[in-house]
């Protein structure tokens, strides 16, 4: 079975900032290997047979998203550019579209251009699982087996017995506090909701169709309408700028009959702060993780990526990141607010 990767490459990754900004986001960094995360994306996939990938982005990524896909693949992508951001339910039909172009049969695997997989053969496996759930007319999502009652992702649950592989899609539900993070995991029903699907492009659209049918119009006016630029093809801004934007969990999974989950335990992130990359880091005997040269006296559990010398003495949990002159110092505990000072330094430099 042939599978079309789909990669969605859109967002700003503030809470990675001052490293990813608007012009230069997490995706198109090397924040964990020698390869930015966008190529690791496409990379763990080899091993099974795919298409082309078809990847979705806006105007002023489009340049990185070719370089640095041409970098790794010789399969010559399709990227498709939108002209504003409409969030992944009209993303992914407009990818699901190009797919269905090149093979109407096409199995597609979604995945976000941003996340960690550290056991790429556990992933593989998960994805074979998926594409046959998907021959079957089934809409797939991967649930992440949970490591901990996390609180800052969302969760589904899965219903049945498991065939195939598979379980029964009962619902998705919204981040959980504490208290229910912990019931989540003990009862052994509840995933974390990863964001990557697998599903035949036109069964996607099918739904989508029934469940938007606004949406679902405009976009393929959208598709019919775009221009074609060598490996570029630009959806049309006027039909596209009037679709009502929603994720693909609102706009389908949520609404859909056909939803089925498969686990998967394969060291999966989504890298969302600083500390969420220190926790998957290599580390030192005291618990630093240096992405960059660094010493250290008497320093604890702290992450630096810098591109100047940084010297660390009696701190600890911090994290020290500069880029481009601007240098961040945080407590790892406070990671998820750094948006918040990124949108302020935005704020000074407009």
């Amino acid at each position: 079975m042939t599978i079309t990767p789909v990669i969605l490459s859109g967002g700003s990754g503030t809470r990675l900032w001052p490293l990813s900004t608007a012009d230069r986001p997490k995706q198109f960094l090397p924040l964990v290997s020698d390869r930015t995360m966008i190529q690791e994306t496409l990379l763990r996939l080899e091993g099974l047979e795919t298409a082309a990938p078809v990847v979705s982005c806006g105007g002023a990524h489009a340049g990185l998203v070719a370089r640095q896909i041409g970098e790794v693949s010789e399969k010559r992508p399709t990227i498709i550019v939108e002209p504003v951001a409409k969030n992944t339910a009209p993303a992914i039909a407009a990818a699901c579209l190009a797919a269905v172009r090149a093979d109407r049969d096409a199995v597609v695997v979604v995945l976000p251009s941003d996340h960690v997989i550290r056991d790429a053969e556990a992933f593989r496996k998960a994805v074979a699982v998926a594409a046959r759930q998907a021959e079957k007319g089934f809409l797939v999502t991967f649930g992440i087996v949970p490591a901990f009652p996390a609180t800052g992702y969302g969760y589904v649950k899965a219903s049945g017995p498991e065939e195939g592989g598979a379980r029964i899609l009962e619902k998705f539900v919204e981040k959980p506090d504490a208290a229910r993070a912990r019931e989540y995991v003990a009862s052994g029903e509840y995933c974390w909701n990863s964001g990557m699907f697998v599903f035949r492009a036109g069964t996607f659209l099918d739904e989508l169709a029934r469940l938007d049918g606004d949406m679902c119009g405009l976009v393929r006016e959208s598709f019919r309408n775009a221009v074609a630029d060598g490996d570029f093809l630009k959806l049309d801004p006027e039909s596209f700028s009037r679709i009502k934007g929603n994720s693909i969990d609102y706009a389908v999974m949520e609404k859909t009959r056909l939803g089925k989950i498969v686990s998967l335990d394969a060291g999966w992130d989504d890298i969302g702060s600083w500390d969420a990359l220190y926790g998957i880091s290599r580390k030192d005997a005291d618990g630093n993780a240096f992405r960059t040269p660094a010493v250290a006296h008497e320093a604890k559990n702290c992450y630096v990526n810098a591109r100047k010398p940084v010297a660390l003495v009696g701190v600890e949990n911090l994290v020290v990141v500069e880029s481009d002159g601007y240098i961040l110092i945080a407590d790892r505990d406070h990671a998820q607010d750094v948006k918040v000072v990124a949108e302020k330094y935005k704020n000074i430099k407009n």
